[in-house]
């Protein structure tokens, strides 16, 4: 009786104990910063800064290019245009005397951003300016001037005929009109041969300004914060053509073309 006695205050001290506070869960985790891919073969459009051509590079130059064209992924614009391309020459080959044309290999290494972020990079190119004759090797990313067996034959054709025309005047002269002119075109023929055979045919040129496209061996992904660029640039388009030739007009009071003064004014306006 008396245990029981002592029992009842205890059961009930430990029924009013509040109940200990859950153990505080960890601090969630910060939500990752969203990705933006620029995926495997994506087609970029550049215009060329400099001029490259099989006649005057080497293995090693640099080529400057700027992207022409916005690449958006979703719905964010990642490289906008005037985004700057650096790539090498990796291979020349000059075109040859009477055959073979010339040939030139490009490899595209960096892309920076306005904003200043760069990524390195592997890619190639797969189209060329349509106002341009050279030819494109799509699987190799060879550009290969345009033959001149056309200009060739063109070459050995006139001189032949110049040939054949003073042959027969010396032949004339001499009464044998028909030998001299045989003579004659022989001769010019030979002298256009040689021509062909001391002269190579066209280079291969990337002109400065032309539009090119490179696509991506590798995929390039930038973060949210890389591809904040802030306002564009407002570009002021002057729309007055100006003065036609011939039609400025100087102020003869000061001598200065262009400036007048306004009535009552010692400054010019």
């Amino acid at each position: 009786m008396l245990s029981l006695l002592v029992a009842i205050p205890l059961f009930f001290a430990q029924a009013q104990t509040p109940p200990e506070p859950p153990a505080a869960t960890e601090a969630s985790a910060p939500a990752a910063e969203p990705t933006f891919a620029v995926q495997t073969g994506t087609r970029i459009p550049l215009n060329l800064i400099n001029s490259v051509s099989t006649r005057h590079a080497a293995e090693g130059d640099r080529v400057y290019l700027e992207t022409a064209f916005p690449i958006v992924v979703n719905g964010r614009i990642v490289i906008p245009p005037g985004s700057y391309i650096a790539g090498t020459v990796t291979h020349v080959k000059r075109p040859g005397r009477l055959k073979g044309k010339g040939e030139l290999y490009l490899r595209f290494d960096s892309l920076t951003l306005p904003n200043g972020v760069t990524r390195d990079f592997r890619a190639r190119i797969s189209a060329l300016d349509g106002r341009t004759s050279e030819e494109l090797d799509r699987k190799e990313g060879k550009v290969i001037s345009e033959g001149n067996k056309g200009g060739d034959v063109r070459t050995v054709g006139e001189t032949a005929v110049t040939g054949t025309w003073i042959g027969t005047v010396a032949g004339s002269a001499a009464g044998r009109p028909g030998m001299g002119a045989g003579v004659g075109a022989a001769a010019g023929a030979a002298a256009g041969m040689v021509g062909v055979l001391l002269t190579r045919g066209p280079d291969a040129v990337l002109a400065k300004g032309s539009t090119i496209e490179m696509v991506l061996d590798r995929e390039l992904t930038f973060e949210q914060t890389e591809i904040e660029f802030g306002m564009p640039a407002v570009r002021r388009v002057n729309t007055d053509p100006g003065p036609a030739p011939g039609s400025k007009k100087e102020n003869k009071s000061n001598g200065m073309p262009g400036l007048g003064r306004r009535a009552g004014s010692p400054f010019p306006i």
